[in-house]
């Protein structure tokens, strides 16, 4: 238990400093269109890592508490961090143009992102399995709404 709480608090620390620092580190980065698509792509990637492993929980796997809110933690966190790999004259990988010519409609799905991976967040610590699951199941439809509207099939 000591350990697994040691571990939590280390992860919620360097979650804290990657939420604070890396987009303001990422801008100054980004001198070329190819390290912004390498970043974003290896965010989401990460992203989708944990997600899957939730999801593999929703589906029927042996349910851990302990791992489905870390996922969940890490989810959330990395929600925050591809944004700023789909700055101005970061175009291509698999994003369409639509990213950069209907922003605003990119952020806002950005935003609803962010929005239910912090509900998924807050339902897997709360250890309620049906919680976790309505909560997994609106954040893929973010997740399916962004891919469907704005990457390349």
């Amino acid at each position: 238990m000591e350990f697994t709480l040691k571990i939590s608090l280390k992860l919620k620390a360097v979650a804290l400093f990657a939420t604070v620092t890396l987009p303001i580190l990422s801008q100054a980065q980004f001198a070329k269109s190819e390290d912004a698509i390498k970043y974003r792509k290896a965010a989401l990637t990460v992203m989708s890592t944990h997600f899957g492993r939730i999801g593999a929980v929703v589906k029927g796997a042996p349910y851990n508490k302990d791992a489905v809110a870390s996922d969940a933690n890490i989810v959330a966190m990395l929600s925050t961090l591809p944004w700023q790999g789909f700055g101005p004259g970061h175009e291509g990988g698999n994003a369409l143009p639509e990213v950069w010519s209907n922003a605003d409609k990119f952020k806002s799905n950005a935003d609803k992102l962010q929005e239910t991976t912090a509900a998924l967040k807050v339902a897997a610590n709360s250890g309620d399995l049906e919680a976790i699951k309505k909560a997994f199941g609106a954040t893929g439809q973010a997740c399916k709404g962004c891919h469907d509207d704005f990457r390349k099939k």
